[in-house]
């Protein structure tokens, strides 16, 4: 029975217990992302958070209380330096549990990776296209679809015309309007 276990305990002594999280937090502070199994990371998770949110506001006393938990200068030095001026508007979730399809080949073990949210490069840049690309959509009015129809009727008669008097200044056109077309895309 589990009457006021109210942590998973990860079947480790509490020494080894800290002793493991600060070694997690101090890897996940250093590589910004690290894999593990999925209890692991939710322990994890708990862990560090309220260590990201003291590294906030930089003070002597702030310093000293993430140092006693990981007890590693090289990670405190990228805490205060880099991760806490990426944070600093974030309220809180800075960390992201991704769950992996695969399971650890000993005990099959669910795995996961687990992320700094702001330091995951490709899903900014995907976030950033999408919302360049939303940008730059245009809205079309419905006025005039008539008129639009038939003048595109037109030009394609008028076009073909065209082909058959020229194929060859044509031919030379297309390459250079594709061109243009991608250098206005990009």
């Amino acid at each position: 029975m589990r009457h006021g276990r109210k942590i998973n305990h990860l079947g480790r002594t509490t020494a080894h217990r800290h002793a493991m999280l600060s070694n997690m937090s101090s890897s996940l502070i250093l590589y910004k992302r690290i894999t593990t199994t999925v209890a692991k990371a939710k322990a994890l998770r708990k862990y560090i958070e309220p260590l990201l949110t003291k590294s906030k506001d930089d003070t002597t006393h702030s310093r000293r209380m993430v140092f006693a938990a990981l007890q590693d200068k090289e990670s405190i030095k990228e805490l205060f330096g880099n991760i806490s001026s990426k944070i600093a508007t974030r309220p809180g979730g800075y960390t992201r549990i991704l769950k992996l399809s695969d399971t650890r080949l000993g005990d099959n073990a669910e795995m996961c990776i687990i992320e700094l949210v702001d330091f995951n490069e490709t899903l900014i840049e995907s976030k950033q296209a999408a919302t360049e690309k939303a940008a730059a959509t245009t809205r079309r009015s419905r006025r005039g679809g008539k008129k639009a129809a038939g003048d595109d009727a037109t030009t394609s008669a008028t076009e073909v015309k065209a082909e058959a008097a020229a194929p060859a200044a044509t031919e030379e056109a297309a390459p250079a309007a594709e061109t243009k077309a991608d250098e206005t895309a990009a």
